[in-house]
């Protein structure tokens, strides 16, 4: 029996009107009249996201996502449901669905702009990392989620990848993006099993109604993994990796957790318990002494979990070389300042696609492209060169695997990281 994949018994989806936000738009302002549409920033199965300006603010940057139609046929329903909870959730560390619009052929949903890049790419480009940083980070994500659970949503795909930085700044504030496989509580039992292998909770493994408490331990998850550089559960074998998960089975290896606090530890136990009656709310994890007191230790840990997190998650710096190659002419061509700035929050995990920055791709992606072989000059050369240099380099010299892609539920829309 397959594990992943399953559908809804009572969808109807093929008797959904063609007017999926159920508006009479006839006299109401188009896309284009209120938006320039710009750069293409990302593709996804049956989407893509445009960079937009504001026509009545100039110079004000938006993400539009464009859905087709007729690929989204059959999957009408996940998209009503992700329009839904963007409607729904209003929180400064989650992106915002602005605006929606829609004509004959295509859904647009116009949503805040993040430019600041994943959170991992941030941390291995400090130059100082503590516990009390990975503290702060997992507060704000924490008063998000709760938030959210207040508002009956449940995220259901947790992850570092859909951890975005607002802006560039060196105190930007982290958002939660991609709530294509999110859920609201009123629209019946969650039972279907979905996420990203490694973050997915062992309740939802063992297909038992499942709840708010799952996004809890993806949180421990993350957590983990910024203390360290690696992740707590990993096996060459699903198989293998859902049996650790299930048993909760994770161990403070020596020497990568030495020096992180005791108080920690707990914390990451009271967020990964097994136990679902045991485990931690998101309530009562902001009142767990490392965030909220000072058991947070202010020693520098940036060495070791980024030489980890380089190693086990390189993946991620792969898919922005990739993305330089392509980007690399279009910037020529833009004739971009070097403090012009194309936005780097449209993160396309699924597609292989994601987000680069004008300063990062002009100079640091360039240098790294040249380190590696590949003349930028030649976009077909260098998708090629490319794509042989991930194929025999992308898994991690620690032999843990890299798993980011979203398992869906088979109802879920196309889940571009916005």
């Amino acid at each position: 029996m397959p594990f992943f994949g399953k559908r809804d018994k009572d969808k109807e989806s093929s008797k959904k009107s063609t007017n999926l936000l159920k508006k009479d738009d006839k006299s109401s302002p188009s896309l284009e009249d209120r938006y320039e549409l710009k750069d293409l920033l990302g593709t996804g199965a049956f989407s893509q996201v445009r960079l937009a300006e504001s026509k009545t603010e100039a110079g004000k940057l938006f993400a539009v996502k464009i859905i087709d139609k007729t690929a989204l046929k059959g999957k009408e329903d996940s998209l009503e449901n992700e329009i839904k909870v963007l409607r729904r959730l209003k929180h400064p560390n989650i992106v915002q669905l602005l605006e929606t619009y829609e004509d004959k052929s295509k859904v647009y949903l116009v949503m805040e702009l993040v430019t600041g890049g994943e959170l991992f790419d941030r941390i291995v480009e400090k130059g100082s990392y503590t516990e009390k940083d990975a503290a702060d980070l997992m507060r704000q994500v924490l008063e998000a989620v709760d938030y959210m659970h207040e508002q009956g949503v449940v995220h259901r795909d947790l992850k570092p990848e859909n951890l975005l930085y607002y802006c560039p700044d060196e105190d930007s504030k982290i958002m939660i993006s991609d709530f294509g496989l999110s859920k609201m509580e009123d629209s019946g039992i969650m039972a279907t099993a979905c996420g990203t292998p490694g973050y997915v909770a062992p309740e939802v493994l063992a297909q038992k109604p499942y709840g708010k408490a799952v996004d809890v331990w993806s949180i421990g998850v993350i957590s983990y993994i910024l203390l360290c550089g690696y992740p707590p559960f990993y096996d060459e074998s699903d198989a293998n990796l859902f049996a650790q998960i299930l048993k909760g089975e994770f161990e403070f290896d020596s020497p990568y957790w030495d020096e992180i606090s005791d108080s920690a530890k707990d914390f990451i136990r009271r967020l990964m318990c097994v136990d679902v009656n045991k485990r931690f709310t998101c309530r009562e994890a902001l009142q767990h002494p490392w965030i909220s007191g000072n058991a947070a230790s202010t020693k520098n840990i940036h060495s070791s979990v980024s030489e980890q997190l380089k190693k086990n998650f390189a993946k991620s710096r792969w898919r922005q070389l990739m993305h330089a190659i392509a980007m690399v002419h279009k910037m020529q061509r833009l004739a971009l300042s070097s403090s012009s700035m194309i936005p780097a929050a449209i993160h396309e995990e699924k597609e292989e696609t994601a987000n680069a920055g004008v300063e990062s791709t002009t100079t640091n992606h360039r240098e790294e492209l040249d380190a590696i072989d590949i003349d930028p000059s030649s976009s077909t050369a260098a998708s090629s060169s490319m794509a042989a240099a991930v194929d025999s380099t992308a898994r991690p010299p620690t032999g843990v695997p890299v798993r980011g892609s979203s398992i869906a539920d088979g109802s879920t829309a196309d889940p571009m990281d916005l």
